[in-house]
């Protein structure tokens, strides 16, 4: 399958390296980030379905960010490794699934913490009210929103690229295919394409971040009202899990898609993208277990009642 006025039926990723004696090594160890991430993220799953304790809307939404992590880091990290042993080729109808993937679970990602976000704002400023404002109906609800806007934002970028023309060159500077090292592939104007990544992109970052930049300002509002030292604490370590996974995806991807690929090379994009791409997904579960008492007191109960059943 060929792109539409295109003689190109398939890309080479070249991954992250073109030095042999780095390719074990760096296989070796993006092997265990991805088994890291998987035994993380299912097993989170699995303890937040499992137990009933945890089934309230701050663990629904963990619940499918878990999911989206393990999902996007599936669609990106296999293909990955194999160019670390073998030449990695894909299909243009593969590097379009690929993209549609990876764009659909990544922008997903970004308006599931902008609702966790909201989770929090509701249970911190409004404690008395937080089960009627998040009742299973209202988490579905943005549930659905949240995927509605990964599945558009998907179509849009998947529909920019399936829209260029590439001619000869197929070697993607890229361990996956993303949309910048495929515009520099076209053998058209990208100007516009550009354009759309950028305003696409602006608004699938920027909602997110207006949305929880209000919800914790609010929330800082709250805080400061309360006398105790105790309660200052509690809602402090209530949010400071979700304030490290934000900062981390959104500061990784900003600076990747905010940014024309004249001002930043696709050699360091990749490093960028390698972060929000592999090593965030691996540490969302790591940070939520480690900082979070419910998770940590779930799961030694679980862990006991195997051990001793």
């Amino acid at each position: 399958m060929a792109a539409k006025n295109s003689s190109v039926t398939e890309f080479i990723l070249t991954g992250l390296t073109d030095q042999p004696g780095l390719q074990i090594p760096l296989f070796l160890l993006f092997l265990g980030f991805y088994m890291v991430t998987l035994l993380g993220n299912l097993g989170l799953i699995t303890l937040i379905g499992l137990n009933s304790r945890l089934h309230t809307p701050m663990y629904f939404f963990l619940f499918n960010l878990s999911l989206v992590d393990f999902c996007y880091s599936t669609t990106i990290t296999p293909k990955m490794l194999k160019s670390f042993v073998s030449k990695n080729i894909i299909l243009y109808a593969e590097c379009m699934t690929q993209l549609f993937f990876f764009c659909f679970f990544v922008i997903s990602e970004s308006f599931l913490l902008s609702a966790m976000a909201y989770d929090r704002y509701v249970a911190i400023c409004k404690p008395l009210v937080y089960t009627l404002t998040m009742s299973p109906q209202v988490c579905l609800f943005l549930l659905l929103g949240v995927y509605v806007m990964g599945f558009s934002g998907a179509m849009v970028h998947m529909g920019s690229i399936a829209s260029l023309t590439f001619c000869a060159d197929n070697l993607v500077n890229h361990f996956m295919c993303d949309i910048f090292p495929l515009l520099e592939l076209s053998c058209n104007s990208t100007y516009v394409h550009e354009l759309v990544v950028f305003v696409r992109v602006a608004m699938d970052i920027g909602i997110p971040i207006v949305t929880i930049f209000i919800s914790y300002a609010l929330i800082l509002s709250s805080i400061l009202h309360i006398h105790s030292t105790e309660g200052r604490s509690k809602a402090f370590s209530t949010c400071s899990s979700h304030i490290i996974v934000v900062s981390l995806f959104f500061g990784s991807g900003a600076f990747v898609y905010l940014k024309p690929p004249s001002i930043l090379p696709l050699n360091q994009g990749k490093v960028f993208s390698l972060f929000y791409t592999i090593v965030v997904p691996m540490l969302n579960p790591l940070i939520y277990s480690l900082r979070n008492k419910d998770v940590k007191v779930t799961l030694r109960k679980t862990l006991e009642r195997k051990i001793f059943s």
